[in-house]
């Protein structure tokens, strides 16, 4: 496990994901077999690794990639590093004959995002990558709502995602400096778009268009240290996505945005039967049966009460950690070849449509998204 050390990959993939395993008794299957991951931490600092380790009674610890790589006891590579230093990890995890699991994106660009593919489709290893927001409760509710037939034919999406991260002089910043300057592979382009293209293309529909519009709200930034610095990378990208079918999906992603929403991340999905907004956790609906008549009058108070005429979309089945339930399907399809469809070429789709949005802001027009395998 490189680059658990960091917030995401320490809390949600070791602690949340392989260690709750653990906790739990190991992953059992239907034949008996149990499996159990034993995690190899890997990182740039000693004293980090070594305090997590002991924190978290794990014996195996290194500095040394390529040595942890070369241990033929070791079955799977999983990098949660940042961007710009993935690439070449993965390379040499798959030169190692390691089965992989990654975090997105990919690589910093759709040229190595396809060589990563590439290579691990000729080395014959199987791979993976986090596509956790497919296995969030509210998610799947929605999913449970398109796959049941609820919205009818489904219109458009709106998404809303984000919150206000602190410059870092008078209040720390929450996340951290990297993803702030492009030339260290930061934008939250680069960082939510291959979110926003594996649930659209899951949920709605391949992604056929993107027309995007990129900014940089807040030029100046103080890093970890108290130091100030120039925001090179996006902090904000606008996009308006045409999906297969007709669907148009509007996303708006910020990290300079203070937020007036139930959840950091929402999406409306409207039908010409129903409509839905679904967020991590929750899913509320709105039928066309029980959708009110509202009037426009600007010279009146608004008296209807909006957000009670939705109905909460009920569980109707305990969801565990979404990281965990993507790690379980994982090892599953490790030891028993089960069923996996989130490899390197989905990664590769992400990435892809982060680079054209880019590209589409840089050019002020709507681009055209490739077909898969082009």
């Amino acid at each position: 496990m490189n680059g658990v050390t960091g917030r995401m990959g320490q809390r949600q993939h070791l602690v949340r994901s392989l260690l709750a395993l653990r906790e739990q008794g190991g992953l059992a299957l239907a034949d008996g077999t149990v499996i159990w991951p034993e995690p190899v931490l890997v990182g740039r600092s000693a004293p980090k690794l070594r305090a997590l380790a002991e924190r978290h009674g794990l014996e195996h610890w290194s500095r040394d990639l390529d040595a942890v790589l070369g241990d033929d006891t070791i079955g799977v590579y999983f990098d949660a590093q940042i961007t710009a230093a993935r690439e070449e990890a993965v390379k040499k995890a798959i030169a190692a004959g390691k089965h992989l699991y990654v975090e997105k994106p990919t690589a910093s660009s759709l040229a190595g995002a396809l060589e990563l593919a590439r290579l691990a489709r000729e080395a014959g290893v199987k791979n993976g990558v986090v596509q956790d927001k497919l296995f969030l409760p509210g998610l799947r509710k929605l999913r449970r709502l398109v796959e049941g037939g609820f919205f009818g034919r489904v219109l458009s999406v709106r998404g809303e995602f984000g919150y206000w991260v602190f410059e870092g002089d008078w209040q720390e910043a929450q996340r951290p400096s990297w993803n702030y300057r492009a030339e260290d592979g930061g934008g939250i382009a680069a960082d939510m778009f291959p979110h926003w293209e594996y649930v659209l293309h899951e949920l709605f529909g391949p992604v056929e268009s993107v027309q995007a519009h990129l900014a940089t709200h807040l030029p100046r930034r103080w890093d970890e240290s108290g130091t100030p610095y120039a925001a090179t990378a996006d902090d904000a990208a606008y996009g308006i996505f045409g999906l297969a079918g007709g669907i148009v999906a509007q996303i708006n992603s910020s990290w300079a945005v203070r937020v007036h929403r139930d959840e950091l991340v929402e999406f409306q999905v409207d039908g010409t039967e129903g409509s839905a907004v679904a967020g991590p956790r929750h899913c509320r609906v709105q039928h066309r049966a029980h959708t009110p008549k509202p009037v426009w009058n600007p010279d009146l108070p608004a008296s209807e009460p909006f957000r009670a005429q939705w109905h909460e979309v009920p569980d109707n089945a305990v969801f565990d950690n979404a990281f965990k339930v993507q790690w379980e399907l994982f090892l599953r399809h490790v030891v028993r070849d089960e069923p996996w469809r989130w490899d390197l070429a989905a990664g590769a789709r992400g990435v892809r449509l982060a680079e054209l949005a880019r590209r589409s802001s840089a050019e002020g027009r709507r681009l055209a998204v490739p077909e898969p395998g082009r």
